[in-house]
């Protein structure tokens, strides 16, 4: 791992080479042969990503967060379905029509993966600072749910953030 052996840096890195793969994808016209080159990279990347989520995030997720074996369940769910249009996209060459509509579900299915796991991490992140807090895995991440959940208590108590 280039990451010192976080496990989250290294997800985080993977989504944004994944993203870089579909940019040189869509930049290319239908048709061009680098597009099934470009799929095929993006392929091998996601298929490690989801090997690591399985074997190290999910099962953390499931002992240390509230509600976390169905979260779990349903990021495997997920997976299962962005590997079938992985599976389906492998046997088509870059000017078959069938490989457009295949990339774009992909595209579409692990763009909307990693907003999820955006939006879940900001509605239980803090939003008050907490200098002392620890900022590093995994007590960061074990720790800030917690803190967000008081914050936010706090902030409905006292209203703030809210209009005058």
């Amino acid at each position: 791992m280039g990451h010192g052996g976080n496990v989250i840096d290294e997800l985080t890195t993977d989504h944004r080479e994944v993203e870089e793969l579909f940019g040189r994808i869509e930049a290319l016209p239908p048709g061009h042969k680098d597009r099934k080159l470009y799929a095929d990279q993006a392929t091998i990347e996601l298929i490690r990503h989801s090997v690591a989520e399985e074997a190290y995030l999910y099962p953390a997720v499931r002992e240390h967060v509230a509600g976390g074996g169905a979260l779990a369940d349903k990021e495997l769910e997920d997976h299962a379905q962005a590997e079938q249009i992985m599976k389906d996209l492998e046997s088509r060459a870059a000017d078959d029509v069938e490989f457009d509509r295949l990339i774009g579900m992909l595209m579409s299915e692990i763009r909307e993966h990693v907003a999820d796991k955006v939006r879940r991490a900001k509605k239980t992140a803090p939003t008050r600072p907490h200098p002392s807090a620890p900022d590093k895995p995994p007590m960061n991440k074990l720790l800030a749910p917690g803190a967000g959940m008081v914050d936010r208590a706090r902030d409905a108590l006292s209203g703030r953030g809210k209009p005058g």
